[in-house]
């Protein structure tokens, strides 16, 4: 047989699992109910950032009677240094301003005269505004010492107000991250690592599965354990990447449709397109460690402890990125984990969802994962050869990587 003969041979025994997979998977009830499920969801949590949105226009509404009104200017510049955003608002009197107390248009009400801060809530007044009406009460109180002592409280204001440090030129440029990309580098590393955990635990579930039912030796009569092993990789990681793309092109579309995401629509589709690039090599990557490590085993209750060593090492990377990053984008430790292949598909996206990773960093942590993936697959296509036609007891490690 000539060279494309075999090459044909391979290519068509790997398509063939493959597509049974795909076949098998996508006709299934479940794969479609959490599908929409999850599709049902991303429309749900847009909705819901777009309703909590709307009213974060302001952290406070604090209203004032006429006397009171030369407050009004005061209190929305100390609640702005602080990075607070109040507004304010005239009524008319003290009992139309207690209407609005009750009705909840206003927290908090400034009553009689502008000489000293007296407030009013109708139940608790928020710590943050009180801090606020407190550095108020304290600029009264100093101009009041001021006029004291035969001095102009309006210049030496304006003077405090004019002084700033000197600022020199930092010795490296900082990345400002916008608080949207945080939320998308976020929602990218939940999806990574949801995906990972069910396809690629779909993957070796499957071949217990194959080995229970007898189905691997029909199969293993006809096509080599790699090329099946391979197929099986393939077809679950294509409906897996079905999924990914509907949830990213519904979240995009939700996104900017609603007006939740105000980023440029090139950085979202960025995002997009990372996260199925990451979803694909992470896949790959540990589906067919996962299957080599289900072939070890003949029951589908020891999947979870064969497959234990590999699912760690995809939690760490998670668990790394949600507590570490969303608080500091620019961590070290975590820019390190990052490029590192093992951790790279569950960090990796969320840092440059988030932006600011330099170029060389995402190309290098691409290039090592690529690098890996022909190491694993002649790895695990040893363990998978020698493994999956032994039922019974647990395949050891070491015994499956030294038999013939």
């Amino acid at each position: 047989m000539s060279e494309p003969d075999v090459r044909m041979s391979t290519l068509s025994a790997v398509g063939l699992v493959a597509s049974r997979e795909i076949g098998t998977r996508v006709k299934s009830k479940a794969y479609r109910i959490s599908t929409l499920i999850m599709l049902i969801l991303v429309v749900a949590v847009t909705v819901v950032f777009k309703i909590i949105g709307s009213g974060s226009g302001t952290d406070a509404t604090v209203g004032f009677v006429p006397a009171a009104a030369p407050l009004a200017a005061p209190v929305t510049a100390t609640a702005k240094s602080i990075g607070k955003n109040v507004a304010t608002q005239q009524v008319p009197d003290q009992q139309a301003g207690v209407a609005k107390l009750n009705d909840g248009s206003i927290d908090a009400l400034l009553v009689q005269d502008a000489q000293r801060v007296h407030v009013q809530v109708k139940k608790d007044l928020d710590p943050t505004l009180k801090n606020v009406l407190n550095v108020v009460a304290g600029q009264i109180a100093l101009s009041e010492q001021i006029r004291g002592l035969g001095g102009d409280p309006a210049k030496i204001g304006a003077a405090v107000d004019s002084a700033s440090i000197d600022e020199l030129p930092p010795l490296q440029q900082p990345y400002n991250y916008d608080s949207q990309q945080l939320i998308l580098g976020i929602i990218a590393g939940i999806l990574i690592y949801m995906s990972l955990m069910l396809n690629g635990q779909s993957v070796a579930q499957g071949v217990v599965e194959e080995k229970t039912s007898r189905v691997v030796e029909l199969l293993l009569s006809t096509i080599k354990p790699w090329q099946l092993m391979a197929g099986k990789v393939l077809g679950i990681g294509t409906v897996g990447l079905i999924q990914m793309l509907a949830i990213g092109v519904v979240g995009l579309a939700a996104g900017l449709g609603l007006g939740v995401l105000t980023i440029s629509l090139s950085a979202a589709i960025g995002t997009v397109v990372w996260l199925i690039v990451w979803y694909l090599l992470g896949f790959f990557m540990y589906s067919i460690v996962f299957a080599a490590l289900g072939a070890l085993v003949s029951r589908q209750e020891d999947v979870g402890g064969a497959t234990m060593p590999a699912l760690m090492l995809v939690i760490a990377g998670y668990v790394v990125g949600i507590s570490v990053l969303p608080s500091d984008p620019s961590n070290s430790f975590a820019e390190v984990l990052s490029v590192i292949p093992v951790f790279a598909p569950t960090l990796m996206p969320m840092r440059l969802a988030m932006g600011g990773v330099p170029v060389w960093e995402a190309v290098l942590s691409v290039g090592l994962v690529v690098l890996l993936i022909p190491a694993l697959i002649w790895l695990a296509a040893r363990i998978y050869r020698n493994a999956v036609m032994r039922t019974g007891a647990k395949v050891k490690l070491r015994d499956a990587l030294s038999a013939a």
